[in-house]
């Protein structure tokens, strides 16, 4: 019921905006173009050569180019469904991500979907602006990708860690940020995820900057400092992107994500990753907003097991709420700055309880074996556990990884 009823959220959001959407979908058609047909002689390997303003990842542009071959009206149409199907995909992958980390900890499941469903809520606006009123394919492709690999994280597996990690990059650089949650696989798997990420971003990025050095120009594309971006608030007064802004977006996102790791908070990695990347950007375009949601969503699904997702609804109404509410540009800026700092602050810092209670999943269930249920639990009746008397033995422990822990 939880998924009729975020699919219902999804269709209604989409009727209102599409009408009036696909306000930047004319790059993504434009680039699509170049990277099949090569134009006269500015397309195929030679695309961010000539058209630095295309910030864009390769993966995007290919998908884009598919779309092509239908009228403008059309192909953008199908464009805008497509991408907002896929932020239902990303809310499922989310709700089975936590439901596999939390196996064997007693999780209500029940509760688990209503958490979803209760952050779904607010992370299905902001995705309809990424997707259908900016039709913004490149960052939809990297969010859906990062939930994706969050979903491989959850299940141990290295290769597809690493790989849709770098599929994310490959439609968008900003993705970079995410690298961390490869540290949240145990540690003999680090090497053969980090070749596969390596190794994909290489063949898609590579035959670029090979087939014409005048590609790096794309990585010095200065956009407007907006009055209302957190940067005016660290005293960056310059008129247009510094060039040590977009170094510093990623090695802060980077740091940040690795110290989320340390402190067995990866579930935050994407929200940090978001984090840098609106507290240091020189823009302030609406649809920045659905990383970070993408970010509370995990947070509050995976990192937490309040029942109400609240991170998700502060930074809907916090982010997205003051560019409606708050006329000045000041004190937007400010604002952002405040969330950002907040948020972190609370990710990396404040007491989480650790997934299966004290003494982890397996002192969990030996307690619990010797014990039986307990009486209440702030997440409601507890589903029945293997350990218990009378019930099926548990395979051993070595069978089977039960996911990266919440709290170390």
């Amino acid at each position: 019921m939880h998924l009729v009823l975020l699919t219902a959220w999804t269709v209604l959001w989409f009727m209102i905006v599409e009408p009036h959407g696909g306000f930047s979908w004319h790059y993504l058609r434009a680039g699509g173009a170049l990277i099949y047909q090569g134009g006269d002689g500015t397309g195929g390997l030679n695309l961010y050569a000539h058209h630095p303003e295309l910030q864009m990842g390769p993966i995007s542009f290919l998908t884009a180019g598919l779309f092509n071959p239908f009228p403008e009206a059309t192909g953008q149409f199908l464009a805008a469904a497509l991408m907002s199907a896929l932020g239902l995909v990303i809310l499922v992958l989310a709700g089975r991500s936590a439901a596999h980390h939390f196996l064997g900890t007693g999780t209500n499941h029940q509760r688990l979907r209503q958490r979803v469903l209760i952050a779904g809520l607010a992370f299905i606006p902001m995705w309809i602006e990424v997707a259908v009123r900016f039709g913004h394919l490149d960052d939809v492709l990297a969010l859906f990708f990062t939930a994706l690999a969050v979903r491989s994280v959850t299940r141990g597996n290295a290769a597809l860690t690493g790989a849709f990690l770098a599929l994310a990059m490959d439609s968008k650089p900003t993705a970079l940020a995410f690298v961390p949650l490869l540290l949240a696989l145990p540690r003999h798997k680090w090497l053969k995820a980090g070749l596969w990420c390596a190794g994909l971003v290489a063949v898609a990025w590579l035959p670029f900057f090979i087939g014409d050095t005048q590609s790096f120009a794309a990585a010095k594309f200065a956009i407007p400092n907006h009055p209302a971006s957190a940067l005016r608030w660290l005293g960056v007064a310059a008129p247009e992107t510094p060039g040590w802004d977009r170094p510093a977006q990623f090695a802060l996102g980077l740091v940040l994500g690795g110290i989320a790791v340390w402190r067995g908070r990866w579930a935050a990695v994407v929200l940090l990753g978001a984090n840098a990347r609106i507290v240091l950007d020189p823009s302030v375009y609406t649809y920045y907003t659905a990383s970070v949601l993408l970010g509370t969503l995990l947070w509050d699904v995976i990192g937490q097991r309040r029942l109400v997702p609240w991170w998700s609804w502060l930074a809907l109404l916090i982010l997205y709420g003051s560019v409606f509410a708050v006329p000045d540009d000041s004190a937007r800026g400010l604002i952002r700055l405040a969330f950002v700092a907040v948020s972190t602050a609370y990710v990396l810092l404040w007491p989480v309880r650790e997934r299966g209670g004290r003494g982890g999943p397996r002192g969990q269930r030996a307690r619990r074996a010797r014990n039986g249920p307990p009486a209440h639990e702030d997440e409601g009746p507890v589903v029945p556990e293997a350990a218990w008397p009378g019930a099926r033995p548990e395979p051993p422990a070595t069978t089977r990884w039960a996911g990266p822990p919440a709290v170390q």
